[in-house]
């Protein structure tokens, strides 16, 4: 046991360093190629003042691989299809960040056939959905084949989207996915899924390397390609961890422990559908956009934000010891 957290503490101690070292490296190339957030006067949603880097989802995509390959030292079909979405989501996530530099819009279509490719490409990896246990019975319910298939793409596809559009504020998205991380840990150790767990903190390194150029004031973004890289990532530790073997109780833990982003653009969605808008098209209705008019300045709206994320998270680890 003391082995596995050694291991474990190598794995968040090297991704951090990768992701590190290698984004100041990035930062200056992405200046060199014009691959800048220039800030935009007409946008409510464009915070920042200077031009900034958006090449951290990079950095992001390096040091997760490199730091899960060399611990785990295993490549599967899981693996594979884990990495190959990774690089669908990288490159769509590109493109779209390359429109915005120029400061046009990308089309919403094409990015959600590739993330829903890339979440078909989990589903037939085996990182199924496949039901939970009855509490009255004791037995497992296995759901139909199709069920299986449409609640695993919608989860996946729902939380690489809701991390996505949580990703405008300085800090935001990077603390929101490290705290959701760091709570899959924790219920994935409990659960003695080992796999998940080190998925989970190698996520919890990289964000943690993220912030210390992305918090306020950001000197990098990771941009829709981090965004929706690490909305990936997350959706794939719970369907690998926190779903198995799940109680009907128990379903709410991955739901909780990535509960701001979720809750939060369930209410921006049904909220842009009653106004008649395309639920896809940016606005500044997010909650740290509420905040701001509010009176926040952005650190208070940040700090509020991972609060409310860390008491969520606390909630569901409780409720996992529970059905412990």
């Amino acid at each position: 046991m003391v082995v596995t957290y050694i291991f474990y503490a190598i794995a968040l101690v090297m991704s951090f360093l990768i992701v590190y070292l290698l984004i100041p490296p990035f930062s200056r190339l992405a200046f060199k190629l014009d691959f800048v957030d220039k800030p935009r006067k007409d946008l409510e949603r464009k915070l920042h003042r200077e031009p900034i880097p958006l090449t951290a989802s990079y950095a992001i995509f390096i040091g997760f691989f490199i730091t899960y390959l060399a611990i785990e030292r295993e490549i599967n079909w899981e693996t594979g299809a884990l990495f190959l979405g990774g690089i669908l989501l990288l490159t769509i996530g590109t493109i779209d960040d390359w429109y915005k530099t120029k400061g046009k819009d990308f089309p919403a279509l094409p990015k959600m056939i590739v993330q829903v490719s890339a979440a078909v490409l989990v589903y037939l990896s085996g990182n199924v959905f496949t039901g939970f246990f009855n509490p009255f019975s004791g037995e497992y319910v296995v759901l139909p084949v199709i069920l299986q298939f449409i609640l695993t793409i919608l989860w996946i596809f729902g939380v690489t989207t809701v991390i996505n559009f949580s990703d405008g504020l300085d800090g935001l998205a990077g603390g929101l996915s490290a705290i959701s991380g760091m709570t899959l840990f924790v219920v994935a150790l409990a659960m003695g899924q080992s796999n998940s767990a080190m998925m989970a903190i190698i996520l919890v390194g990289v964000t943690l390397a993220y912030l210390r150029f992305n918090k306020p004031p950001a000197k990098v973004f990771m941009g829709d390609a981090g965004a929706t890289f690490l909305g990936f990532l997350l959706a794939v530790i719970a369907l690998d961890g926190a779903f198995k073997q799940a109680t009907i109780l128990s379903l709410f833990i991955p739901i909780l422990a990535i509960g701001v982003p979720i809750f939060d653009n369930i209410f921006v969605v049904i909220k842009r559908f009653l106004q008649g808008k395309a639920i896809y098209q940016a606005d500044a209705s997010q909650a740290h956009y509420r905040l701001l008019r509010a009176g926040l300045n952005h650190k208070q709206a940040l700090i509020v934000l991972c609060l409310v994320s860390t008491c969520l998270g606390l909630s569901s680890i409780i409720l996992m010891l529970v059905q412990i």
